[in-house]
Parts: C-alpha cells; structure tokens; sequence
C-alpha cells in the first residue's frame, strides 16, 4: 500500500509538488536535475561513441575492435575496482557462472556491432539503445494478459511501427551504398557466416542487421535480467563487469591472435587509433555503465528510460544529419572507400518516422503503471477529506494480451455480417496480391509487380474498414459514453477522400497522357485484369447490400424498431429531465458504402484495362489507354461526392434529411399535447448509422403530470424516428421563479412563442 499512500498525499506528500493532483507528480524535483542532466550528457556521449565506433570498424575487424574495448574496459574497472582484492573470494562455481556470462556477453556484442556495420549507428541507436524496462513492458504486453491496460498496449504497437518503418520504408539504394560490407568483402569465416545468414534470410544487408538489432536487443535484456542474481551472489554489479570483462578478454585473444596471423590489416598505423578507441572505451563502455548505476539508485528506473531515450534519440537524429571529424576522414581514406560522401548516414523520411515513434512508445513504456492510481471522486470524510474509489478504474484500464486480443477481435468479427464480408474479401484480394506478386518477381515482370503493390494498398483502404466495423461495436465507456459508432462514419469519410485523391491524380496523368500518348507493353496486361476483375466483381456481389441500402434510406425508408423504453425524470421542484432510449433500423452506414465505392473503383479499373488492351492489341489506339482512365477518373469522382456529401452532413450533426418532414410534423404534434405550453431548442442530428439523437426542452403548466408529457413527447418523436432523445422539462413556476431572478429571462418566453409563427421549408430551415 505505500503506492497508495503515494496517491493520497498531500503537499509536501510523497507525490511531491504540492498541486493537490491526484496520482504521482512526473515533474523532477531540484536535487534530481543534477542526475537528469549528468544521464542526459552521458547518453549524448555515448551517441558521440557509437558514431566514432562506425568509423573504426570500417578499418578494424569486428572481433578485434570488441577485443580491444573489453581489454580497455577491462584494464580500467580492475584498476579501480579491485575485484580479486575486495569482497569475498569468488568460487568454483561462481567462476564457471561468470564464464558463461562472459561468452554471452561477447556474443551480444558482436551482434550488436555487427548490427552497426550493417545499419550505421543512427539506426543501431534507434533499435538497440532501449531500456530494460521498455523491453520487458513491450514483451508483457505481446505475450501475457497484465499488460498494463490500453496506454501500453499504444506504446507496444508504436514500438511495432517504428520497426516496420525501418523495414519497409527505409531508403535502400543509399542504405545498400552505405552498408558496401565495410568488412572487406568477408575477409574472414565469421563475417562470410554471418552475410551468408543475412542473405539467406532474402533480404537487403541493412534490413537484415534491423533484425539482428532486434534480436540482439532482446537478448541483452534477458542477459542483464539474468546478470542481476549472479552480480548479487558475487558481490556487487561492478564487480560482475570487471571479472566478466576480463575473462572476455582472456576467451578473445587467442581468436585475435589467429585472425591478425591470417587476415590482412587494413591500418596502416594502430598507434593513430589510440584516440578513437579510448574515446569508444570510456563514452560507450565505461561512462554509460556507471552513469546508469548511479541514477537508477537515485532516481526510479522508470525516469531514468525516459530522461535517457529521448537525449539519445535525438543525438542520433542530429549526428546522423551532421557527423564530420578529422578521424573520420583519416578512417575513410584508410578503407578507401572513395565513393562516399561525407554525410553517409543517410537520414530517409523513415529513420525521421520510427524515430518519432520510438521516442513516443519509449515514454509511454516506461512510464509506471496507472492502473489503481486514477481513482473516482466519490464523496468527502464527516472531517472533509476527500474519498476515491479506486477499484471502477483498475477495472476500466484492465488490458490483455496481443495474441488474446487478436483471437477476441477475430471471434467478433466473425459474428457480425458486414465486418466477415469485409475480413473475407480482404483475405482474397491479400491471396491475389501476394500470388501476382510472386509470379511478377518469378517473371521479372514489372507490370505485375506494380499492379501487386497497387493491391495491396487497396487492401489497407479494407483494413480500415474492417478495423470501423469492430471498433463500433466496442461497448460506450465512461470517456466515450455514446460508443463508438461514429467511427464507420469517419472510416466512410476517409475513404471517400482517399477515392478523390486517387480520382484526381488517375485524372491529371490522363490529361497528360492524352497530350503525348505513351506506348504500352499489353503481354500481362490482360490476364492480371481479368484476374483482378474476377476478384473484384465477388466484392462487388459482397458489398453491393450497403449501395441498394442507402438508396432506400436516402428515400425515406428508415425502418423503427418497437423496442424502446423512457426512463424517469430527474429534476427537483419544479423542473425535471426525462432520456428515453431505443433502436431503430441502419440507416447510412457510411464505412459500408466506402469499401463498395473502392471496390467499385478497382472494378472499373479493371475493366478500362481490358478494353483499353484490346483496342491497343486489335487497332493500335494508345490514346485508348488515357481516355478510359480519364472516364473511370471521373465516374469514380462522381460516385464518391454523394458520400463524401452525407458523411460531412453527419460529421456536422445535421438534421436527417430523411426525417425532415417527419421531424416537422412532430413539433407540430408536440405544440398540441394538453397542459403543455411551448417548446424551444429542439435539436435532432444522426450520431451514427443506427442512432438519431435528439434534445429538447418544453415547458408545461404547473398542474400537469411532467411523466405523461414526457411519454406523450417520447412517443411522437420515436415515430418520426429519433431512438436516442433527452427531454428538459421545465414547469410554469419555474418560468415565473426565472422571471423574478433575470429580467431577461421574458426574451426567453418570447423567443418561444414567436416559434409558432415559423415557417418550414424542405431545406430544413426556418424563416419568419
């Protein structure tokens, strides 16, 4: 319970600050800014020694450059820290536990420094400079079910996308030009074995050491997690460093010996490196292992990952932009490598992107959990002091596990019509993609493999429509107290502009085509568009209920239901407050009609190529290729208007078009209830596909029976089609109370009654 005590505490409290806020206070207090600013040049330090480590490793072998820094770390920490001095004697067994840790620790860092070769050190600093904690939290989150709730479950997956970026959205040509194997081309059996396992894995060397960065990444915690219960046996963790540090040496040196024997050195002069290397020793070996000891013993752990990911980040960032030394010039004409430019740690729109996201998921992971801490005003002591219930919110935050969550996601989606038509035409048009993408690659064909990417970014525009599908039916919670059903609404809109743009560029590059037709190379043209036209005419018959629906609820046919129940008014003496609820028939689902308008898009396309080909292939008409696709450019235009139309109008809480006359002539019913007087602010609008909202307030005699009006009101405006209604009832004694306290409450009476003499027209206006 000390966390709890934490939570309460006032001024001067443990919370700290003294702001009266609930929870613990993240702002450091004055005599931690020393450690926050020593942890923030260390970690800046370090980025310096990562880049300085690039450079030497274009001259240096691998195993000799790790030899060299364990020898130097080595020499330093049993010079001060005199391991076979002080403590007590180190065991057999123990002996045998830090060997092992030894050769662990020499196996992580060659994969680390091999990760650098491969990557550069902006990447390598992205990927491998990550906390414990934020390792551990990340690995919770996937695979058990405390994951630490939803907070967590966003910096996991802004974790997974900074990955990603640098997998799939990281420049090659320049990555490739950078990564030249600055090793020599495998000038040894070790880096040939670990090219070999980069290249059989069939991907780019630098998206290779990504993954190695990876693994390295995870193994490392796993070697620090069980580093800390031998550190304690042998005692102290510095003492662990130094005897592991120098058993690494003594393993490496015969390796060093044999390889300086049978390798060729590619540096001229070892004492011109002396410099470097003790720069690399003491930034990256020895200044971040101490810096990091001390501040996780004065600060918590949690702050020590945040203060020094973000230092280290954007060290990296600007090194990457930036970096120039004289060593570096001296190494790079060492290896010769004369085709670099001096700013080779190339900075693409994806190291910018995954960067962003591994700062944001940095923070978010390592930050403690909230879970029981934001609790729930409920009351106050008979001494004053407030009291919270912590136990509603514990639960509200409840997560579980990624693979958990993917198994109850798909369960859901399986349930319900729209979402397994969407989750079934996703995984056919993925099989045509991958299949044509193979056989493009298979054939070398060009044509293919870019209709193959095309696909698959139709397929994101499903995957957004699977994901609104399942989101709106996510139950309301107490933030987000009408659920989430406006989501289809917003995911309808998207795509919607999504069509436009690629409408409007289809229609730019035809114009431009028209003017200077190009000549097309038609031998897989055809059947890729049949394939393609087959695939999307089984989406068309899939999704063609959500066109034909809207057609009928933009007629006026919006079916009610007879389920609907009103709840009792709230309110005091003299005014009071009546919620009914119910449901009614789908109206416009905007997510629905968007995924039909896409795959309806592809279809055309597909069709404009089968007619384009054949004219081409029967009559040589190359101007037919731009004149379809100028004609599918603008049908796919005009197509989306009407839902980009309806869906603004929702986004805008109109009033339902379909429910104008309707509405009209309820109000008029209304007017005429007995006992009631008058009515202002009415205001209906669709929340979603399946809810018309409305609010409204009436005033009524002082000897009627508020709950008779109430359902009299309810039940007028459940057959005009509103199924989610707040009524505000407001007595005659209330009006005269009013009256006495604000001499402008009478414009207020007269605004009310001038509504009878308002005119209606079709455009839902009202006029004088």
């Amino acid at each position: 319970m000390e966390e709890g005590g934490d939570v309460l505490a006032g001024p001067g409290g443990g919370g700290g600050g003294g702001s009266g806020r609930l929870g613990p206070v993240d702002v450091p207090s004055a005599r931690l800014t020393k450690y926050i600013v020593l942890l923030c040049f260390t970690k800046f330090l370090k980025a310096v020694g990562l880049f300085e480590s690039y450079d030497l490793l274009k001259a240096v072998h691998i195993v000799q450059f790790i030899f060299i820094l364990k020898l130097g770390t080595a020499f330093f920490m049993v010079l001060f820290q005199k391991p076979f001095s002080s403590g007590k004697s180190i065991t057999k067994h123990q002996w045998i536990r830090i060997f092992k840790h030894a050769v662990a620790g020499c196996i992580i860092s060659l994969l680390w420094f091999f990760g650098l070769t491969l990557c550069g050190p902006l990447r390598t600093l992205l990927l491998f400079e990550h906390s414990d904690i934020v390792v551990i939290s990340l690995l919770s989150v996937l695979f058990t079910s405390s994951g630490g709730g939803p907070a967590k479950t966003r910096g996991a997956a802004f974790f997974i996308i900074a990955v990603i970026c640098l997998l799939l959205f990281d420049n090659d040509d320049l990555m490739a030009k950078m990564a030249e194997h600055p090793e020599g081309h495998h000038d040894s059996a070790l880096t040939h074995m670990l090219y070999t396992a980069i290249a059989f894995l069939g991907v780019a060397d630098h998206k290779g050491g990504v993954l190695l960065l990876v693994l390295a990444l995870c193994c490392k915690v796993g070697f620090h997690t069980a580093s800390r219960k031998l550190s304690i046996d042998v005692g102290g963790a510095k003492r662990l460093q130094a005897l592991s540090h120098l058993v690494s040496v003594l393993l490496l040196c015969p390796w060093v010996i044999v390889l300086s024997v049978t390798t060729e050195s590619k540096v001229e002069s070892w004492f011109s490196l002396i410099m470097p290397f003790t720069t690399v020793i003491f930034f990256v070996m020895i200044l971040d292992f101490y810096v990091d000891s001390v501040c996780s013993v004065k600060m918590e752990v949690s702050k020590c990952a945040r203060y020094g990911s973000f230092p280290i980040f954007m060290s990296a960032l600007l090194f990457g932009n930036f970096w120039t030394h004289p060593i570096t010039d001296q190494l790079r004409a060492m290896n010769k490598a004369a085709h670099q430019e001096s700013t080779e740690h190339v900075l693409s729109g994806g190291v910018v992107v995954s960067a962003i996201f591994f700062i944001l998921s940095a923070n978010i992971l390592s930050s403690p959990s909230k879970r029981g801490q934001k609790g729930t005003l409920i009351g106050y002591s008979p001494e004053g002091t407030p009291l919270y219930n912590f136990m509603g919110d514990a639960f509200q935050h409840s997560s579980q596990s990624i693979p958990r969550f993917i198994k109850e996601s798909l369960k859901q989606i399986l349930e319900e019509n729209d979402s397994r038509q969407i989750f079934y035409f996703l995984c056919l048009n993925l099989l045509f993609t991958f299949v044509e993408l193979f056989y493009g690659v298979l054939t070398n064909s060009l044509g293919l493999i870019s209709d193959g990417f095309h696909m698959l970014f139709d397929c994101s525009a499903l995957v957004m429509g699977l994901f609104a599908a399942l989101m709106s039916r996510w139950k309301a919670t107490r933030i987000f107290s009408y659920g989430y059903g406006r989501i289809e609404i917003l995911s309808g809109f998207i795509n919607g502009l999504f069509l436009m743009v690629i409408a409007f560029f289809v229609f730019m590059e035809s114009v431009a085509r028209l003017i200077d037709p190009p000549e097309l190379d038609t031998h897989m043209l055809t059947p890729v568009s049949v394939g393609g036209l087959i695939v999307n005419l089984i989406g068309i018959c899939a999704f063609s209920h959500a066109h034909n629906h809207n057609h009928g609820a933009s007629q006026g046919s919006c079916h009610s239901s007879d389920h609907s129940h009103s709840h009792h008014m709230h309110g005091h003496s003299d005014h009071g407050h009546g919620h009914s609820h119910g449901s009614a028939g789908r109206g416009m689902n905007a997510n629905m009609r968007g995924v039909f308008l896409h795959v309806l898009a592809d279809t055309l396309g597909s069709i404009g190529v089968i007619v384009s080909t054949v004219l081409i292939e029967q009559f040589g008409w190359f101007i037919a290729d731009p004149l379809c696709s100028l004609f599918i450019a603008i049908l796919i235009f005009l197509s989306v208007v009407p839902l980009i139309k309806d869906a603004c109008q929702v986004l805008l809480l109109r009033l339902p078009p379909e429910y104008e006359k309707e509405l009209h002539v309820a109000l008029e019913k209304i007017q005429k209830i007995e006992g009631l007087i008058s009515y202002r602010d009415p205001h209906f609008w669709r929340h979603s596909a399946s809810v018309v909202a409305g609010t409204i307030h009436i005033q009524v005699t002082s000897d009627v029976l508020e709950q008779r009006i109430v359902q009299q009101v309810t039940g007028i405006l459940k057959d005009a089609g509103v199924n989610n209604l707040t009524i505000q009832v407001e007595k005659e004694a209330y009006f005269q109370h009013m009256s006495g306290l604000s001499t402008g409450f009478h414009d207020v009476l007269a605004l009310t009654k001038q509504m009878e003499s308002m005119k209606y027209y079709k455009d839902g206006t009202y006029i004088m």
